[in-house]
């Protein structure tokens, strides 16, 4: 058996490097990690269905019938940024082709010259200048390339992130450049959202006590006990999450970078991506422009692949005929062969063809009648 290479075109997202998972042919792209993903969902359509089932058809005909359509409104609104923040691509940076590691590996001992055995390399660090201030740029030796500022590696998801914010679990992705505005906008409106249910939860259960008393409320509204429950606690959460996210949009900088303390410090610099207005920061996070996605995902490209094939070459056949070699070579007994193959050999020597009878190969073709006739008319003629 031999191998031959079968030529064939694939998507580029079916050999990404890296620990993502793609669906609906590499245009949702998530993390692997997806089990509290899937618990959010659950969480807030949850949620929603019991106050859209038990609160909102008494508050719309006993207070406003607005109240369930801003709740639908902003319940879309927030399934919508949710998805948009785990479905995209957060801004993963491309790994170095081998003849591109290779150029930064020879480029790097060029510049480090010959380290003595048993000391340490020097740390592979460029530095670059953002407005006036000198900015490090860091190797990544997983992607073998120099990450760009306020890139990092995303131990779970193995990718460099640009503009790396964090890898939220809730979401089921990383939040990075190309994704940072939709995790704001989902956290701001579910703040909102959980606001929104737990006060009219509260005004369904007085406005009801009122008549039918507290604990006749609660028989016939059970998932309002629930619906507190989940509120209350997500209350909280949410609103200091959004209230953080808030202060870091306010400053230009990432979550990241204030949990390492890169601007903050005596020996540290300021932020040079700051504008040192809060409009400004504000402006360009939430309302700057939409950058595209660098991965070409949905790219072709071709692939060699293994096949098997017979060592006979390509003309083989699936069912070849058997072929038989009869070898016309005289056997000649010697001392050391059986008495009993000695017989077999006489006895075929015995039915042969008679010493005086020519061979079949050179016996003349016999003649058909019709050649006779045709010799005889010549004869005449």
């Amino acid at each position: 058996m031999s191998a031959v290479m079968i030529t064939r075109k694939v998507r580029k997202w079916e050999k990404l490097p890296g620990k993502n998972t793609f669906c609906c042919d590499g245009r949702v792209m998530m993390a692997r990690q997806k089990g509290i993903f899937y618990l959010t969902l659950f969480l807030i359509i949850g949620t929603c269905s019991l106050f859209f089932a038990f609160e909102c058809p008494y508050l719309a005909v006993h207070l406003s019938p607005a109240i369930p359509v801003f709740a639908v409104l902003l319940f879309l609104f927030v399934m919508a940024m949710l998805l948009r923040t785990s479905f995209s691509d957060p801004g993963v940076l491309p790994r170095a082709l081998p003849e591109e590691a290779n150029f930064i590996e020879m480029e790097i001992e060029a510049a480090n010259g010959n380290v003595p055995s048993g000391q340490r390399a020097p740390p592979r660090i460029r530095n670059v200048q953002i407005n006036n201030q000198i900015v490090k740029l860091k190797y990544c030796y997983t992607c073998k390339i120099f990450r760009p500022p306020r890139a990092s590696h995303c131990s779970i998801c193995d990718n460099c992130v640009d503009r790396f914010d964090h890898h939220c679990p809730w979401v089921g992705n990383c939040v990075g450049k190309r994704n940072y505005r939709y995790f704001y906008l989902f956290t701001l409106t579910l703040s909102l959202l959980t606001i929104y249910i737990f006060a009219f939860n509260i005004v369904h259960v007085v406005m009801r006590s009122v008549d039918q008393g507290f604990l006749n409320t609660l028989k016939e509204t059970p998932g309002t006990v629930l619906e507190v429950l989940v509120c209350f606690f997500t209350l909280w959460s949410m609103v200091g999450l959004t209230g953080f996210h808030t202060y870091l949009i306010s400053l230009n900088q990432t979550t990241n970078e204030d949990i390492k303390g890169s601007w903050s410090g005596k020996n540290r610099g300021q932020n040079p991506y700051s504008h040192k207005n809060i409009i400004k920061n504000c402006c360009e996070v939430l309302c700057g422009p939409t950058y595209p996605s660098v991965l070409d995902r949905r790219g072709l490209m071709q692939e060699d692949s293994p096949a098997a094939a017979n060592s006979e070459g390509p003309c083989s056949f699936d069912n070849p005929v058997a072929q038989t070699t009869k070898t016309t070579a005289p056997l000649i007994p010697n001392e050391h062969t059986p008495d009993d193959v000695k017989l077999s050999i006489a006895a075929e020597k015995s039915s042969g063809p008679k010493d005086d009878q020519p061979p079949a190969a050179m016996l003349p073709p016999l003649a058909s009648p019709e050649t006779d006739a045709e010799t005889s008319i010549a004869k005449n003629q």
